[in-house]
């Protein structure tokens, strides 16, 4: 079994420009009967110099100039290697040398990086996974990182985080159980040409705000660390979560993580501090909020939305590591039922259960 490393090594200040930065790539074998090292330094200087270090003791060996080793090294035997790392570093370790560049497009490679079960995937897409049509796994492994997959009858979206390979899904809101979602007095549900679902729920009024949602953890990466995040967007007439945050929190076999608080409302530090009346003149209930809103304060309001790339907004629900073996359902929630007050103008797409970025 074969693993990578790369490191760049820069020498000694007084040599200066001379002594140029290193790069160096190492082969590991983990044979524990014949452990075997062999990697390849290289620099700007006249020659390159290739190490091979076996039961401690350092053999070096000189090989000319730099590269002669990598364009050396069978291709088939740099593209299991490259298998055995990320993504990430395929597409780093492709600048090393033309041989390393062509073994970096192998379907071999990029075999590695697509779960098991993506054609069972690709089947129960709307389409039947017409729509992803690619000449290569490079390109077929690319597509899933880009395009969401609708799947299971368009309440879920499969895709593929680009830099680790792990499983994303999110949850249409179809797929969430909404306090009053069908409701047409408090919701609405409409469709939106910006999202990846035919239909959002689109918040009209309520004074108990409660969104759950749940996915087995056996659909998700093993060994990985997940967060979840509500995805949605806000009207302009948005009203009401700016006095009142709201409680989120992530569980698993009925034991809960520790709860947070977060506020909906993205311009929650520009409202006005003085307002206690919603639009068409609904008064906050419960005397503690009527004339004196609690505002958030401080580092309070660093626990508010962020702009997605899709320019849908976030908020982090909670985090969950998924080890290997553990099934259950995951469980997610937000909540609002403690102010008591009317709130109204979010359009819900859905939760997504993502890898968390380190």
């Amino acid at each position: 079994m074969l693993s990578t490393s790369q490191r760049t090594v820069k020498g000694p200040r007084h040599l200066g420009s001379f002594y140029q930065p290193l790069f160096s790539l190492s082969f590991s074998s983990t044979d524990t009967r014949n452990p075997i090292r062999v990697f390849k330094l290289g620099s700007k200087m006249r020659g390159g110099l290739l190490k091979m270090e076996k039961d401690g003791q350092e053999i070096e060996i000189d090989r000319g100039f730099v590269g002669n080793f990598f364009e050396s090294l069978p291709e088939g035997f740099v593209a299991n290697a490259l298998a055995l790392t990320s993504p990430r570093d395929v597409c780093r370790l492709s600048l090393v040398c033309s041989v390393f560049r062509s073994a970096a497009e192998w379907d071999a490679v990029w075999e590695k990086f697509l779960p098991p079960e993506y054609h069972k995937i690709l089947a129960e897409a709307e389409d039947g996974g017409g729509s992803v049509r690619c000449s290569s796994k490079k390109k077929m492994y690319l597509h899933l990182c880009d395009h969401p997959v609708i799947i299971d009858g368009g309440n879920k979206s499969f895709s593929l985080d680009k830099q680790t390979a792990k499983k994303c899904y999110m949850l249409a809101a179809r797929e969430l159980s909404i306090v009053w979602g069908n409701t047409p007095r408090y919701w609405r549900w409409i469709a939106v040409p910006e999202s990846r679902f035919t239909e959002v729920a689109e918040l009209k009024s309520v004074c108990w705000l409660e969104v759950h949602g749940k996915i087995n953890t056996s659909l998700l990466s093993t060994n990985t660390r997940y967060a979840s995040y509500l995805v949605y967007k806000s009207r302009p007439d948005i009203y009401g979560f700016d006095s009142q945050p709201a409680e989120v929190s992530v569980r698993i076999h009925g034991v809960e993580s520790e709860k947070k608080t977060v506020f909906l409302d993205p311009d929650v530090s520009l409202r006005d501090e003085d307002r206690n009346v919603g639009p068409g003149g609904r008064l906050r209930i419960f005397g503690r909020l009527v004339g004196f809103p609690s505002r958030p304060t401080g580092s309070a309001r660093l626990n508010g939305p962020k702009v997605r790339q899709d320019g849908w907004l976030e908020v982090e629900l909670g985090e969950y590591f998924n080890e290997s073996g553990e099934e259950g359902e995951l469980e997610m929630r937000v909540m609002e039922v403690k102010g008591g007050n009317w709130k109204g103008g979010i359009v819900i797409q859905g939760i997504e259960i993502r890898p968390k970025a380190c």
